[in-house]
């Protein structure tokens, strides 16, 4: 079963100092941290600041150029984790024909938002990823798992980065 999210922050692990984007569902009850790149957390970060560059981004290409040939984007869906590997789908519609296209969950959110369309995951992924082991330390795992728990809103601050 798909669930809804929405981005609850944008922040730096404080152990691996790698971006992550935090996905939440609609009562906050289940929580979804994917681990990004600088550049996808960066093109995701200046979407949600709605900071417009003089010439279009990747993101921006892609928007323009599924619009361009009379797509529309339906929705996003973080689909597998598979060996530590998020995977996403986005979802168009061509030509009043579904098309499914693999993609990287950063990529896929960063035209989520650039398109205004919704993001979800499957549920079997947000359980798997409460088990996630991404450290090659054991207690570095353990602490990144107490600290996900714990987030508070009013930690994340602006989207800090």
């Amino acid at each position: 079963m798909q669930v809804e999210m929405s981005i609850k922050g944008l922040m730096v692990d404080p152990i691996t100092n790698m971006p992550i984007v935090i996905l939440h569902d609609s009562e906050g009850q289940r929580v979804l941290p994917i681990w990004v790149g600088i550049f996808e957390a960066n093109a995701i970060a200046l979407q949600i600041e709605n900071i417009s560059m003089p010439r279009p981004m990747t993101h921006d290409l892609l928007r323009n150029v599924i619009h361009d040939l009379k797509a529309d984007v339906q929705k996003i869906v973080v689909s597998e984790l598979k060996e530590n590997t998020f995977y996403a789908v986005i979802h168009l519609v061509v030509g009043g024909e579904p098309v499914a296209i693999d993609a990287r969950p950063s990529d896929a959110i960063a035209l989520a938002l650039r398109v205004r369309a919704p993001i979800f995951a499957e549920d079997t992924v947000i359980d798997s990823a409460k088990q996630l082991d991404l450290s090659p330390h054991k207690g570095d795992s353990e602490r990144l798992q107490k600290w996900l728990e714990a987030l508070d809103p009013d930690e994340l601050g602006k989207y800090k980065m």
